[in-house]
C-alpha cells in the first residue's frame, strides 16, 4: 500500500497521485494540516525537507522521484 503525504498546491504530490490512479495502484493520500500537522509529520519523516513523502508498506522511500523510480522497477 502507498501513503502519499502532501499538502496544498503541490505540484509533485499531484505528480504522485496522478502516477498511481495511471498505473492502477493503490494508494492513500494525506494533506497537510487535514490529516496531520508539522509536527506529526516530522515525527514521521525526521529528515524531510520536501513534499511529497511517500511510505510503501509502512517504509519511506522519499518523494515523487524515488515513487516513480520504485514504479519504472517493478
Amino acid at each position: 500500500m502507498i501513503e502519499i503525504y502532501g499538502k496544498q498546491n503541490c505540484y509533485y504530490c499531484d505528480k504522485a497521485k496522478f502516477l498511481c490512479q495511471s498505473n492502477n495502484l493503490e494508494y492513500t493520500y494525506k494533506q497537510l494540516d487535514l490529516d496531520y500537522d508539522r509536527d506529526s509529520f516530522f515525527n514521521i519523516f525526521p529528515t524531510a525537507r520536501t513534499f511529497p513523502q511517500i511510505k510503501i508498506d509502512g517504509n519511506s522511500i522519499g518523494g515523487y522521484r524515488e515513487l516513480e523510480a520504485w514504479n519504472n522497477n517493478r
